[in-house]
C-alpha cells in the first residue's frame, strides 16, 4: 500500500492477450485514455529502448460541458413522489439539456392534467423541475338552478369529490350543462364555474348558473306556398309560434328535434293532399338579435297535384280473392292521391291477414308515377306467408302479480291460430288492469318453426296500494275530509280491497269493499260492499243552504257477474238498506192538535216531507247486462260502453217498486291531434208497485225518486232541475199587512235570495252530453290539465202534483176545536179542508202575519240545454274540475248555476 492509502493498480497489461477487468479500467481512469486498444498492441513493435528517465507530463481530463444534465430536482411534490413525476418527463441525467427539451418536458407534465403550474429552470447542470398540484375536490355545488333540480344535472356533471380538479374537465362539464338547458329550450343559460380554495390543497366548485328564458319560437315564416296559407301549414306543426293563447303549451320553446318533425309532417299534410313530388327546400332556425328567441324559415316546393290511377290488389294469399279484394279497397280512379289513405289501407290488410291467422303477412304497395297525366297507380301486393300458431306465452317482469292474473287476460292460447284482433284485445284487457306500465304491448317474436310464434308480454309493475288523505272544498259540500286505503292487487291475485271514510258538513259516509273479477279461478266476478251513509238534505234559500230532511243509510250489497261474450257481462245484485229518514223537531214540527203533541207541521217542512219521514227497510234484487269494449278504464280514447239495469225492491221489506236506467257512452279519437269526442245518453224510470193515501201524495217515496243537477248535469245547481216547490212570502206594507194587487189578492216576493226553493225529484229523467277534450303541450300534460268543451241536455219529471196551500207564518187562526182555518177563494167562506172536492187548494187564514205561497214548477219532459267549458285537473288536493256554462234553454223554476266547481273528492 502507497503513502497514501490507496491501493496500486496495474493498467500495464502483463501480456499482449491479457484481459483488464473491469475494476482495473475504472481504477485506471485517464491514464487509459493513452493506452492503445488490444489490435494496436499486436501490430506495434516492442519498444527497443528502455522508457526514458523522466516522461512528458500527463494530459488533463477534460471537463464536463455546462448543459450536459448531472441532477434533476424536482419541487412543489405535496401527493406525488418525485420519481412519479420524473417518469412523465423524458429528461435524463447526461443528457443535453436544451430549450426544446425543456418544452417537450413542460407540454408532457400537462398532458397528465395533474398540475396546474410547471417551470423547469438549469442551474449549471442542475435541473430543477417545480410543480403546482392540482387540487382535490372537496364538493361540487350548484347555484341558480331553479327550473331544473339538482338531480337533472348532476348526471351530466362527470367530475366527483375526491377526484384531481383539471379545467378541460369543467369546461366539458360547463357545456354539458349548457347543452342541457338548450334541449329545454333555454339557450340563453350561461354558467360560470368558480373555486373556493379550502386547506390541503383542496377546492369547492361551485357551478354559478344563470337560466335566462325559456328561447321561444316568435315567428315561423313559410316561403313558396302556393296552394295553401302560412296558417293552415303552420297548423300541421307540432312548433307552435309563442302567443298569449299558447300559455299551457310547452311547443312554442325551440327545439331542433322537433324542427326535423314539424318538415316530416309538412311532406305528411302535402302527401294527404295529394301534391306527391312536394318537398322541403329548406329549414332555417335563426336567433333573434336579443339572443332571446328564434324565428323558423322554411322554403318548400309544393310540386303538382296528383289522382289515384289504377288501384287493385294482388294477393298471393289463397284466402283472399284480388279482385273482389280490390272492389272494396276505400280509393277509387279520379280521387286526389291521399298517402294517409295509402297507409291505412296498408295497415287494414295486414289486420286482415292476422285475423285469418296470418301473422307476418307483408302488404308492399307499389306506386307507378304518371308524371304527365299527374296520375299514381297503387298495387297493393300481399306476398304469401304460412298460417302461424301460438307456440307458447311468455310473461316476464311480474314480481308480485300471479302469472294466471295476466294469462286469463290474453284471448290467445298456446296452440290457438295466431289473430291480430285477438292481439289487440289483450292489449286492452291488461292495460284496463292498471296493474303495469302505460301502452303495455304483447310482443311477438318468431318461434321455433316458420309457421310458430312466441307471444311475450313484457310487463313493468306499477304500485297499486292507495293510500289517500285529503281535505278540499266544493260548492256542493262545502268543507270536506276523506280517507281511503285500497290495494287494487291484492296478494298479486287481481282483487280489490278497500276501506273509505268520508266526512262534510252535510254526509258522512263509511265503506269496507272487497271485489274478485275471477272468483275461485272461475270466470265470475263478484264483490260485497257493507256501508253507513248519513246525509243531510237540503233546500236553498237564495244562495243559503239550508237542512231539510237527515237520511241514515246502513246496509250492504252483494254481486256477482258472468260474461256472455268477450265484451258484454251479465251481472247480478241484492241489496240490504235499512233507512232512517228524519226532520228537526225543534224546525218543522208543531202542536197542530192543541193536545201538547208535536207531529210534522206542513206548514213548516212542506207536505212532501212529512210524507217521508220514518223508517223503512228496502229489500232491492238487481240485474244489469253491460257492453264494454273501451281501450282504457282509467282514460278511454276510443270505445263504448252500454249498461241496461233494472232493479225489484219488494222481496220483503217495506217499499216496493221497480226501476230501470240504461246509460251508453261513445269515445273517438279524433285523427292523430289527440282531440277525444265523446258522446252520453242515459235515462231511467221508476214505477212504483204499491200505493200510498192521502191527496198529492206521490207513490215513490222522495228518498228513492231521481235527481238531476250539478255535477252530472253542468250548468245547473244541485238537484236544479226538475219538480220543485217554491215556497214565497207576501210583501207587508209600513203597519205588518199584506199588500194587495188590483185583485184583493197579496203580492208576494220573487226575488231568489228571498224564496226557498225545495227540489222533490222525479219519476222519469234522460241526459245527454257531447264533449270534446283540447290537447294540451306536454308541460300541461305533466300537470294533469285536461280541458274540454261541452254541451248537456236532459229532463226530470213525472210525479204527482203535490197538495199546495196558501198558509200563514207565525200565528195561525184555528176554530174552537184547534183545527186551523182556511178560506175558500170563490166563495171568501172559512172552511177546515185545505183542498175542497174538486181539487181547488184553499187559502189558509192569518189571525196576524204573512201569506206564504206554495208554487209547484219544473215537472215537464221539455229539454234543457246548457253548454260551455271545463278544465280538469288532478291536483295534489285531489281531483279539481271547473266549469264554466251558459244555459240554452231551461224551464221556469230550474235553478242555474254559471260557475262550479269541485276539489278533493270524485265528480
Amino acid at each position: 500500500m502507497s503513502e497514501t492509502g490507496l491501493v496500486p493498480v496495474n493498467c500495464t497489461p502483463a501480456g499482449p492477450r491479457a484481459p483488464l477487468r473491469l475494476a482495473s479500467l475504472l481504477a485506471c481512469g485517464s491514464i487509459l485514455a493513452g493506452v492503445p486498444s488490444l489490435a494496436d498492441a499486436q501490430t506495434q513493435p516492442a519498444p527497443t529502448q528502455p522508457a526514458p528517465a523522466q516522461s512528458a507530463p500527463a494530459q488533463p481530463a477534460p471537463a464536463p460541458r455546462a448543459n450536459t444534465i448531472r441532477t434533476i430536482a424536482v419541487v412543489g411534490a405535496e401527493r406525488l413522489e418525485p420519481n412519479t413525476i420524473l417518469s412523465y418527463v423524458r429528461l435524463r441525467v447526461g443528457q443535453e439539456y436544451t430549450a426544446a427539451a425543456a418544452d417537450e418536458a413542460i407540454k408532457d407534465l400537462g398532458a397528465t392534467e395533474l398540475f396546474a403550474n410547471s417551470s423547469i429552470r438549469n442551474e449549471g447542470g442542475n435541473v430543477i423541475i417545480t410543480v403546482t398540484e392540482n387540487p382535490v375536490i372537496n364538493r361540487i355545488v350548484l347555484e341558480g338552478n331553479k327550473r331544473l333540480k339538482n338531480d337533472k344535472i348532476t348526471p351530466e356533471i362527470k367530475l366527483a369529490p375526491r377526484q384531481i380538479f383539471t379545467r378541460s374537465k369543467v369546461r366539458a362539464d360547463v357545456a354539458r350543462i349548457i347543452e342541457l338547458y338548450k334541449r329545454q329550450g333555454r339557450f340563453a343559460a350561461k354558467v360560470e364555474p368558480k373555486l373556493v380554495q379550502l386547506p390541503q390543497n383542496r377546492v369547492d366548485i361551485v357551478f354559478e348558473i344563470t337560466e335566462g328564458p325559456k328561447s321561444k319560437v316568435r315567428q315561423i315564416n313559410i316561403l313558396g306556398n302556393e296552394k295553401f296559407s302560412d296558417g293552415e301549414l303552420r297548423g300541421e306543426m307540432v312548433t307552435k309560434q309563442s302567443r298569449l293563447t299558447s300559455f299551457f303549451s310547452s311547443n312554442t320553446s325551440y327545439d331542433p328535434d322537433r324542427l326535423a318533425f314539424d318538415q316530416q309532417k309538412l311532406r305528411q299534410f302535402y302527401l294527404t293532399e295529394g301534391y306527391a313530388d312536394f318537398r322541403v327546400v329548406s329549414a332555417v332556425a335563426e336567433l333573434t338579435p336579443d339572443q332571446r328567441d328564434f324565428i323558423i324559415t322554411y322554403v318548400v316546393e309544393e310540386g303538382e297535384r296528383y289522382n289515384f290511377g289504377e288501384v287493385k290488389v294482388d294477393s298471393q294469399l289463397r284466402d283472399f280473392d284480388s279482385d273482389v279484394m280490390s272492389t272494396q279497397l276505400p280509393m277509387k280512379e279520379g280521387d286526389f292521391y291521399n298517402a294517409k289513405t295509402v297507409e291505412d289501407t296498408v295497415e287494414q290488410l295486414t289486420e286482415l291477414a292476422g285475423r285469418y291467422g296470418y301473422a307476418f303477412a307483408d302488404v308492399q304497395p307499389r306506386f307507378r308515377r304518371d308524371p304527365e297525366g299527374r296520375k299514381m297507380n297503387v298495387t297493393f301486393t300481399l306476398r304469401e306467408a304460412p298460417r302461424v300458431y301460438v307456440e307458447r306465452v311468455d310473461i316476464n317482469g311480474n314480481t308480485l302479480t300471479q302469472d294466471k292474473v295476466i294469462r286469463r287476460e290474453f284471448r290467445l292460447a298456446e296452440g290457438d291460430a295466431f289473430n291480430s284482433l285477438a292481439v289487440q284485445r289483450t292489449n286492452a284487457r291488461v292495460n284496463s288492469l292498471a296493474y303495469f306500465q302505460e301502452n303495455f304491448e304483447v310482443k311477438q317474436v318468431e318461434g321455433s318453426a316458420p309457421d310458430r310464434i312466441i307471444l311475450e308480454a313484457n310487463v313493468e309493475e306499477k304500485p297499486t296500494g292507495e293510500l289517500q288523505f285529503s281535505a278540499g272544498f266544493s260548492s256542493i259540500e262545502q268543507f270536506i275530509l276523506a280517507g281511503s286505503i285500497r290495494q287494487r292487487n291484492f296478494r298479486g291475485r287481481g282483487q280489490t280491497i278497500g276501506l273509505s271514510i268520508n266526512y262534510s258538513q252535510f254526509s258522512r259516509s263509511a265503506q269496507v269493499s272487497f271485489s274478485d273479477p275471477y272468483i275461485f279461478d272461475r270466470n265470475i266476478s263478484g264483490g260485497i260492499d257493507i256501508y253507513r251513509r248519513d246525509f243531510n238534505s237540503f233546500n236553498f234559500t237564495g244562495n243559503d243552504r239550508n237542512t231539510t230532511f237527515q237520511q241514515a243509510t246502513t246496509g250492504f250489497s252483494l254481486r256477482a257477474g258472468v260474461p256472455l261474450t268477450e265484451y258484454m257481462a251479465l251481472i247480478g245484485s241484492y241489496t240490504l238498506n235499512y233507512d232512517d229518514v228524519s226532520l228537526d223537531e225543534s224546525l218543522f214540527f208543531s202542536d197542530l192538535d192543541g193536545n201538547g203533541t208535536t207531529e210534522c207541521d206542513p206548514l213548516r217542512a212542506g207536505r212532501f216531507l212529512c210524507d217521508s219521514i220514518g223508517k223503512r227497510l228496502s229489500s232491492i234484487v238487481g240485474v244489469s247486462l253491460n257492453y264494454n269494449s273501451l281501450n282504457s278504464r282509467i282514460r278511454p280514447s276510443r270505445g263504448k260502453t252500454i249498461t241496461l239495469s233494472g232493479e225489484f225492491a219488494g222481496l220483503g221489506g217495506d217499499v216496493r217498486y221497480v226501476r230501470f236506467r240504461g246509460r251508453a257512452q261513445q269515445f273517438w279519437n279524433v285523427g292523430n291531434s289527440g282531440f277525444i269526442f265523446s258522446v252520453l245518453a242515459e235515462g231511467g224510470t221508476i214505477i212504483p208497485l204499491q200505493e200510498r193515501a192521502g191527496a198529492g201524495v206521490d207513490d215513490v217515496l222522495l228518498t228513492d225518486r231521481f235527481f238531476l243537477g250539478e255535477p252530472q248535469f253542468r250548468g245547473f245547481a244541485i238537484r236544479g232541475v226538475g219538480p220543485r216547490i217554491l215556497t214565497q212570502q207576501s210583501i207587508l206594507n209600513n203597519v205588518g199587512q199584506p199588500v194587495l194587487d188590483a185583485n184583493g189578492n197579496p203580492t208576494y216576493v220573487t226575488e231568489h235570495n228571498q224564496v226557498r226553493d225545495d227540489a222533490i225529484g222525479g219519476r222519469n229523467y234522460y241526459l245527454g252530453r257531447a264533449e270534446l277534450e283540447i290537447p294540451l303541450g306536454s308541460g300541461a300534460r305533466e300537470l294533469g290539465l285536461r280541458p274540454s268543451i261541452w254541451a248537456d241536455i236532459g229532463a226530470l219529471w213525472a210525479v204527482e202534483t203535490p197538495v199546495l196551500t196558501v198558509n200563514p207564518s207565525g200565528n195561525q187562526q184555528r176554530n174552537a176545536d184547534g183545527q186551523l182555518l182556511y178560506q175558500v177563494l170563490a166563495t171568501g167562506d172559512l172552511t177546515t179542508l185545505a183542498v175542497q172536492p174538486d181539487g181547488t187548494v184553499n187559502r189558509r187564514v192569518l189571525v196576524a202575519g204573512t201569506n206564504i205561497r206554495e208554487l209547484f214548477l219544473g215537472n215537464s219532459a221539455s229539454p234543457r240545454i246548457t253548454a260551455g267549458i271545463g278544465v280538469n285537473w288532478n291536483s295534489p288536493f285531489g281531483p279539481f274540475r271547473i266549469d264554466v256554462s251558459q244555459t240554452i234553454r231551461k224551464v221556469e223554476g230550474d235553478d242555474e248555476r254559471r260557475f262550479t266547481f269541485n276539489v278533493g273528492t270524485q265528480f
